[in-house]
């Protein structure tokens, strides 16, 4: 016997923590040799084990036990300090008082009623176009303009005269929408999400007759540190604070694993009014946030509050980390 061979089967043998020697796993079937006969072996094994799990299920099941929780990266989730509670207890009374202050306290407190310019990247192409009109019949008192190859700093001289108080800029890569610049006027912040799996309504439904002119409602889900807390305020900051319940409505910014999507629904309720059914108008598209920028744009001087880099040994350094 060869040394490498006799290392090999030492580390094998090696004995564990409780002091048993862990064998190597031997495969049961290895030594059949007809191939199908073998599989047949393995998939019968394998039903076995499944109404085995079933079975044991329905016994912890029977005896009251708690049902056991996935591992999943949300629950393997680290420990975040800037995670959120509940707003009124003492805990968060500085974060509270911060709220009342920030720059879209005015909109909370109905200060002004949101107006929202929609822009795109220079010649924009048919689908960021669509994408762009279908934005201003879903988002309230929103105007769509072409840029006409206007700078950024000048489209927020231009919009601030014109009492403007959101910035949206769509831009785009290989005639589809990847990026959308969010600024909110007259003082900022300003963020930066790059938007990917864009569906727009006519990708998704043959018309869209159904979509009425209603002011829609807004739900924001799982926003839950610091950081996601001002993301949901600005997006929640583009539309009306009095929706009309009549249109029923519905916009969703759904965050998970810092991944913000983007539904639109119209929503109807059973006769009995116990359950509501939804029905997706569109579009449909997905956010994920690479910067948060102090005041309005300025990409030569600007202070950033927050900015992830493009790979992920800078910032993402774990896939259990998340940010919002």
């Amino acid at each position: 016997m060869d040394v490498e061979t006799k290392e090999a089967l030492q580390n094998e043998l090696r004995p564990s923590k409780s002091g048993e020697v862990q064998l190597p796993s031997l495969n049961k079937y290895g030594h059949i040799k007809n191939k199908h006969l073998r599989n047949q072996r393995y998939h019968k094994l394998k039903q076995e084990k499944k109404k085995l799990k079933k079975r044991e299920k329905a016994e912890r099941k029977s005896k009251g036990e708690p049902a056991r929780i996935p591992h999943t990266i949300e629950s393997l989730r680290e420990k975040d300090e800037t995670v959120i509670g509940d707003l009124t207890s003492q805990e968060n009374e500085v974060i509270a008082t911060d709220l009342e202050q920030d720059e879209f306290s005015g909109y909370y407190k109905k200060a002004y009623e949101p107006k929202v310019l929609i822009t795109y990247s220079d010649n924009p192409t048919k689908k960021t176009r669509i994408f762009g009109r279908e934005l201003t019949r879903i988002i309230p008192n929103s105007t769509s303009l072409y840029r006409n190859r206007s700078g950024v700093k000048k489209i927020v001289k231009s919009a601030n005269k014109e009492n403007f108080t959101d910035i949206l800029i769509v831009n785009e890569n290989r005639k589809e929408p990847n990026g959308l610049l969010v600024i909110h006027l007259p003082d900022g912040p300003t963020a930066y999400f790059r938007i990917s799996n864009v569906r727009i309504t006519t990708e998704m439904r043959k018309s869209h007759k159904n979509i009425t002119e209603h002011r829609p409602e807004v739900i924001l889900n799982n926003f839950t540190t610091r950081l996601g807390l001002t993301i949901g305020r600005m997006l929640c900051a583009l539309f009306h604070y009095t929706p009309e319940f009549e249109g029923k409505r519905v916009v969703t910014f759904h965050n998970q694993r810092d991944y913000i999507f983007f539904r639109h629904y119209m929503y109807t309720f059973t006769p009995e009014g116990k359950k509501a059914r939804l029905k997706e108008l569109g579009p449909r598209f997905t956010l994920k946030l690479k910067s948060l920028q102090k005041g309005t744009f300025d990409s030569k001087y600007g202070q950033y509050e927050w900015i992830i880099e493009g790979r992920r040994h800078s910032m993402e350094t774990s896939r259990r980390k998340f940010f919002l």
